[in-house]
């Protein structure tokens, strides 16, 4: 199967009602509620899930338990009067609790916007497959780089508001890694997960005719080559028209993780670039997940073909 564009959610408007909520790892009070700030000053009305800020009474990398981070997300889904779903922050959990969730249900509420990364990757997966809706990689609410970086603010703020004026993307740093020029249809997030949900009911069976965006945060050079080589043994990689590469803070000297990329992504002959500017780094642009775009090796940018939000 070739991958097709998703459905597009509406973009979000002044006074627009947005939900907070925490699938995965314990979110820091301080930094969700600096976050809240920022999305109240750009008109937004943000309500905090009920349980954003527990702690999981025995697994401490919990925001609490399974059942009560997957009701959070689904209610928070399906409230009619809600028009987007952020995530507070990444971490781990949200494998665990996804099989918790009423997919019939959060189908029948109908689209909305969902933002989130790292951990998140895997109910972006989830969206697209049980779903089909287009979702936003993008900074978390709780997240220091969300707190600190005007440029990761304002590509989300542009991204939700006036998404026609970010259909172009890329940074200064972006440069092509393998020559071309492609089209296809974008899917990715962190490349660990998307290694780990091989073989469950989310996972697509291929990223044939995606234009596949990765990074990921604290995995060495060897780590990154058997993830990699994982996708490229079971087919999963078979098809891809292009890729996209983000931040790999904390996976070692760049060069290195460079030079592995390079082994393992360049004999698929498909074009790559590298240092696009998303993920854990020190910035972190909005990617929608599901659009049709066009990856440019040689200008270095990834160009959507529409709006990420209508």
């Amino acid at each position: 199967m070739t991958l097709t564009p998703l459905t597009r959610p509406a973009r979000l408007r002044a006074g627009a009602r947005v939900a907070v909520v925490a699938p995965s790892g314990p979110v820091p009070a301080e930094r969700l509620e600096a976050g809240l700030d920022i999305l109240r000053g750009w008109d937004l009305d943000p309500v905090v899930a009920p349980h954003v800020l527990d702690v999981h009474p025995r697994l401490g990398y919990l925001a609490g338990r399974d059942e009560d981070r997957a009701r959070d997300l689904q209610d928070a889904w399906c409230d009619p009067a809600v028009s987007a779903v952020l995530c507070a922050r990444g971490g781990y959990g949200v494998q665990r609790m996804a099989d918790l969730l009423d997919w019939t249900a959060m189908r029948a509420a109908g689209p909305k916007v969902f933002v989130g990364y790292s951990d998140i990757t895997a109910l972006h997966e989830a969206f697209a497959r049980r779903l089909g809706l287009v979702t936003l990689h993008g900074p978390m609410t709780a997240a220091m780089t969300f707190l600190k970086d005007p440029g990761t603010q304002e590509s989300l703020r542009a991204t939700l508001f006036e998404p026609e004026s970010v259909r172009t993307l890329g940074q200064d740093s972006a440069r092509g890694l393998v020559p071309g020029r492609a089209a296809g249809v974008t899917l990715g997030g962190c490349v660990s997960l998307l290694a780990a949900e091989l073989g469950t009911p989310y996972a697509r069976p291929s990223a044939a005719g995606g234009l596949l965006m990765i990074e990921d945060v604290g995995e060495e050079p060897y780590r990154l080559d058997r993830i990699l080589t994982q996708l490229l043994r079971s087919g999963w990689l078979d098809g891809v028209a292009g890729i996209g590469l983000g931040s790999w803070a904390e996976c070692g000297p760049y060069e290195d993780v460079r030079t592995l990329l390079l082994d393992r992504l360049g004999g698929l002959g498909v074009p790559v670039v590298e240092e696009l500017g998303f993920g854990h780094g020190e910035s972190n642009l909005t990617v929608p997940l599901g659009v049709p775009a066009v990856l440019d090796a040689e200008s270095a940018t990834l160009t959507l073909d529409v709006p990420a939000l209508v």
